[in-house]
């Protein structure tokens, strides 16, 4: 029977424990993002893919004989650079995590970082968000990476939340300081508030030891840089 030479990354090894080298029987007429695929691995991790040599995009059919070397993303990615597998430019590193890295997604807004992130969103809708905001996938399903609408994403290795955000901050190279400009709950950018206007909203030493606020414009959550948000600046400081 025909077969392909495909030859893997260590890093594919280490994770979705394929060989370094292997002989890929063609039963079929499919492309190479459907053969990776069908071993496990979902088109985002892949950084570049050479056919004897020549880079060549997740469209193409492989022939008898070829060689394929499937290579890892490279850190720092950069989502504004269009490359052979990623040919659309994204404007800026803007996320949507899945319902199962929820904690994630709270962290990143910590950073001031663009995250999408509700409990009820179904997969075809993480992907329909993704396609239409250019936003980067990033979850623990290889089913929603596989998508062929998704153009960036990761699939999550860590399962505590410090060490997911960790790992986002190494792969897309984000600022690690803390930010106050994000709800933490819906994600809406938040807007100055005059001290007098929530003056009935604030507890009394809040009353007394803080002039400036923020206020979300969506669930009207009220913010001020107090001692819980120099515990959650801490905590980014202490993990990274």
């Amino acid at each position: 029977m025909s077969y392909i030479k495909l030859l893997f990354h260590q890093e594919f090894f280490e994770y979705f424990s394929v060989p370094s080298y292997l002989e890929y029987v063609l039963h079929r007429r499919a492309s190479i993002k459907d053969i990776i695929e069908a071993l496990g691995i979902p088109h985002t991790e892949i950084g570049a893919l050479n056919v004897d040599g020549l880079e060549t995009g997740f469209e193409h059919i492989p022939s008898p004989g070829e060689k394929i070397t499937v290579l890892p993303v490279k850190t720092p990615v950069d989502v504004t650079r269009s490359t052979k597998l990623r040919p659309t430019e994204f404007p800026e590193p803007r996320f949507i995590v899945d319902v199962n890295a929820g904690k994630l997604a709270m962290l990143l807004r910590m950073l001031g970082r663009d995250t999408l992130w509700s409990n009820s969103y179904t997969d075809s809708e993480v992907a329909a968000l993704a396609t239409g905001e250019q936003r980067i996938v990033l979850s623990r399903d290889r089913g929603l990476l596989k998508r062929k609408e998704i153009v960036h994403g990761r699939l999550i290795r860590s399962m505590h939340p410090d060490d997911q955000l960790q790992e986002v901050i190494e792969l897309y190279g984000l600022n690690r300081s803390c930010r106050f400009s994000r709800c933490l709950r819906c994600n809406q950018v938040l807007n100055p508030v005059p001290k007098e206007k929530i003056l009935h909203r604030l507890e009394p030493r809040t009353r007394k030891y803080f002039d400036h606020f923020e206020i979300c414009p969506g669930c009207e959550r009220i913010y001020w840089k107090g001692s819980h948000w120099e515990k959650m600046c801490n905590r980014i400081k202490n993990f990274t």
